[in-house]
């Protein structure tokens, strides 16, 4: 490279020095490189840009819209559950009403069947007692009669007679037995 420069400086000329030909041929290259620049490359430039530009924006109302029904979807989320909690609390204060009411019908009637049969009961030994006493009554009268006969010496054969004096024998029977627990107190037993 240097003997080519050697060459031109020796004619006198400056080798930074442009000629006009070269300089109007650089400005036309120039010119038709910055057309082209402008008409071709410029646009897809651009176009690519805004392309980009509008998908970022478009990947951002995305993002936003998809953050909003998020955020609606968790609203309702809570809300369903919320509401979930409320009626599962109500279910529980129902059952325990339920529960309750079944306890007290239940008790209800477990007092009502016993006091029936407690009813049952009284009536059927009262009826036994009754049974009882007038076979006691038949049996006592017999002998009773029979007893009197012997100690009178003479046959009892007068019923109304024999009937009023197994009546007397029975009732100073039950007076008797009344007087006597009533001293005696509860050891007599």
């Amino acid at each position: 490279m240097i003997t080519l420069l050697i060459p031109l400086a020796t004619e006198g000329k400056s080798p930074l020095a442009l000629e006009w030909p070269e300089l109007i041929a650089s400005l036309v290259f120039a010119g038709i490189l910055f057309f082209i620049i402008r008409s071709f490359v410029v646009p897809r430039f651009e176009a690519t840009y805004a392309e980009r530009t509008e998908a970022i924006a478009g990947g951002m109302e995305k993002a936003e819209k998809a953050q909003a029904e998020a955020e609606a979807a968790l609203r309702e989320y809570q809300a369903q559950l919320t509401q979930a909690r409320t009626e599962a609390a109500k279910i529980r204060e129902d059952a325990k009403t339920q529960g309750t009411q079944i306890i007290a019908e239940m008790r209800e009637q477990a007092q009502a069947e016993a006091a029936r049969i407690k009813t049952n009961a009284e009536a059927s030994l009262e009826a036994e007692r009754n049974q009882l006493m007038a076979a006691l009554r038949n049996e006592i009268g017999g002998l009773a009669t029979t007893l009197a006969g012997r100690i009178v010496g003479e046959a009892m054969t007068d019923d109304e007679r024999a009937r009023r004096t197994v009546d007397r024998f029975l009732a100073d029977l039950e007076e008797s037995d009344q007087a006597q627990p009533a001293s005696a107190g509860p050891a007599s037993s």
